[in-house]
């Protein structure tokens, strides 16, 4: 959605101006929070990459995090078929319910290895004491891609002469360093995802 697009929206539908706003985690796909938009909170979410919504408490525009420092990074914003609600997809910085929790929705289900690469992403910055994954960063490249190649091996000899859970105990082995191995190298989950989706559209 664009800036020239507001317009097109079914306001003439929404009650007091406000259009129900769904917001979703672009990585995670777990839905965050429900809010509402008017004109105004939708066109400076547009216009400043940060979702912004209209508070009917405060009877004023309000972006998310303006307190907390905990704002929803814009990604993109669609639009139901009836044009009356939005689907608001974004990074969060942190929780985005006021009680601390990733959810506003406790137990609203999410894409959990896209959870498992953004707790690698973040242990690959901040290296803490007593890590695993921080080991296997500080280890370097080629020892990670070693892993990588153990547990292929692993993975392999688990389908051929073990039981199902030995399989997918391996299995589990291999994403996690190969996970590990992408984001030595700058890389994620979501960029083999996007290769496997433009193979599967090609």
């Amino acid at each position: 959605m664009t800036l020239d697009t507001i317009d097109s929206l079914a306001w003439d539908k929404a009650a007091d101006g406000l259009l129900p706003a769904v917001v979703q985690d672009a990585a995670t796909l777990r839905v965050l929070m429900l809010g509402y938009m008017d004109r105004a909170a939708l066109a400076r979410t547009l216009d400043t990459r940060q979702v912004t919504f209209f508070s009917r408490s405060r009877q004023r525009l309000w972006t998310k995090g303006e307190t907390s420092g905990h704002v929803l990074d814009l990604v993109a914003v669609d639009v139901d078929c009836d044009r009356d609600t939005l689907l608001v997809l974004a990074h969060p910085n942190g929780p985005t319910c006021h009680l601390q929790r990733t959810s506003c929705f406790p137990e609203a289900p999410g894409e959990f290895l896209a959870e498992l690469d953004a707790l690698v992403a973040e242990r690959a910055r901040a290296r803490p004491d007593g890590s695993y994954t921080t080991r296997l960063f500080d280890g370097g490249i080629r020892r990670i891609a070693q892993k990588v190649g153990e547990e292929g091996v692993e993975t392999a000899l688990a389908a051929v002469a073990q039981e199902d859970a030995d399989l997918l105990g391996e299995a589990a082995d291999l994403v996690f360093h190969l996970t590990v191995l992408l984001r030595a190298r700058g890389l994620g989950l979501e960029d083999v995802r996007r290769v496997l989706r433009d193979r599967h559209r090609g």
